[in-house]
């Protein structure tokens, strides 16, 4: 298959896993984030570790957007659906992630409440066409990947006067997630990096230049990378030069789908629907000044939480969960004593191991018998 198999060639990778052990210091260690669940679902799944030097560390990071969702974003869903008789519509893997009282979407689902599982904005908007005697909402979640279709329902939905439709937004920016693991390992909130492995489909909306100023401003390299194989570990073999050449820019391995300056049309929708929040709660980070999006002024009408007000309520995990934990990069999957057994892909406890593209779900589908082999030593 052209442009697949290419870029899954075990001998093209042998050769730059080679290449990176001809080129690391062994008297230095290389922490490198991937800040992508794509990148983190890809290097389980095709064991890029293993390929690497043991002084070459690849820590992960909050990149998975179902895992940053709070557990009292996921109950301001459920209220809507239980309490208002709304029609509530969102991603597949939104439905699953617990929330309090043990319950989950799905599980209000079960209870009775109409919950849709749709695989797009555009789905939710047409239900909302198709249902004018229902309040249709749509909860919308994601980073600036999945931000852009929102825009554009939301601006269909004004342009079409559907009254009957409303989006609960909790869409979440890369750049301030960045911000807060690099201003925090001073104060060991974090663990310490050498550099990024960029996100990739993100990227490919904002573009290269939006990381310029971490590049500058903390001196850490990043390079924006592909989901294949070849293209992580090209990644590693450009930050690890980096570092050890003292540089600190931001490069493009993902030449072929991402440019400097982004998508042009979807960031214009993104600035004609959404404003920034004063602070938006993390799951393990907390709360952070600007790093989400609501509508804006124009829009207001459709904003779920104006239209219904439900409840918002900060809510801890649970407390042998050790997602918070993963998410900034201080622990890893194996760490965690619910791993494996009282927590696992058909019944989740925390939600790194919900979406595939979570840290715990990517160990599990791949790695987690040779993780708890090297854990036992």
């Amino acid at each position: 298959m052209k442009y697949i198999d290419e870029y899954r060639d075990p001998a093209a990778a042998k050769a730059i896993s080679a290449r990176i052990h001809a080129e690391v210091d062994p008297a230095r260690e290389y922490k490198l984030m991937e800040f992508c669940g794509g990148h983190t679902h890809a290097i389980a799944r095709y064991g890029v570790t293993e390929l690497l030097p043991p002084n070459v560390k690849m820590i992960h990071g909050p990149g998975c957007p179902v895992c940053v969702l709070p557990i009292g974003r996921i109950d301001q869903a459920i209220e809507l659906a239980l309490k208002h008789n709304v029609i509530l519509c969102t991603y597949g893997d939104t439905m699953r992630v617990p929330a309090s009282d043990g319950l989950s979407l799905i599980k209000a689902k079960a209870r009775g409440a109409d919950v849709r599982m749709v695989y797009s904005a555009s789905d939710a908007l047409q239900l909302a066409r198709d249902n004018p005697e229902r309040e249709v909402v749509f909860f919308a979640i994601g980073f600036e990947t999945t931000t852009p279709p929102t825009a554009m329902v939301a601006q269909a939905a004004l342009r079409e006067g559907i009254s009957n439709f409303s989006i609960l937004c909790c869409h979440v920016l890369t750049p301030p997630a960045i911000a807060y693991i690099l201003d925090s390992a001073p104060k060991g909130e974090a663990v310490t990096l050498e550099g990024f492995v960029g996100p990739a489909h993100v990227s490919i909306i904002i573009g290269s230049d939006a990381y310029a100023p971490f590049a500058k401003n903390y001196q850490k390299p990043v390079v924006i990378a592909g989901f294949e194989p070849l293209d992580v570990l090209q990644a590693i073999l450009m930050l690890v030069r980096q570092v050890n050449e003292g540089r600190h820019e931001v490069e493009n391995e993902f030449i072929r789908a991402v440019n400097p300056t982004g998508n042009a049309a979807a960031i214009d929708a993104m600035a004609d629907v959404f404003e920034l929040r004063e602070t938006f709660e993390w799951r393990g980070l907390g709360e952070m000044p600007k790093s989400a999006l609501r509508l804006n002024k124009k829009y207001r009408a459709l904003d779920a939480e104006l239209k219904f007000s439900p409840n918002y309520q900060s809510v801890p995990d649970h407390k042998q969960c050790e997602c918070a934990a993963i998410l900034r990069g201080v622990k890893t999957p194996i760490d965690c004593k619910l791993f494996g057994n009282v927590c696992t892909p058909e019944s989740p406890t925390g939600a790194c191991m919900v979406s595939s593209e979570g840290a715990c779900a990517a160990h599990y589908s791949y790695g987690r018998f040779r993780d708890i082999a090297i854990a036992k030593g």
